[in-house]
């Protein structure tokens, strides 16, 4: 069966964030008033053909810590549907 897996890899809370910096500067140069952070990162589609969505999560997982994240400054979240 074919599973899409959603994953979401962003920066580790404790890390600055120049990205989302950058961001905040541009919204406040736009006028738009009340964000009080912004954090930048990657969201990765993934169609996964597996027997079980426990196989296709476990096939992401590896995906993630391998190539789709750098653990010592981003964390991943998947979601399988």
């Amino acid at each position: 069966m074919t599973y899409t897996v959603q994953i979401k890899v962003m920066p580790l809370k404790e890390l600055l964030d120049p990205q989302g910096k950058a961001v905040m500067g541009g919204l406040d140069n736009l006028g738009l008033t009340g964000v009080e952070d912004v954090r930048v990162g990657k969201h990765i589609s993934l169609q996964i053909n597996a027997a079980s969505p426990d196989a296709a999560r476990a096939i992401a997982e590896e995906a993630s810590k391998k190539l789709l994240s750098n653990a010592v400054m981003e964390y991943f979240e998947i979601e399988v549907n």
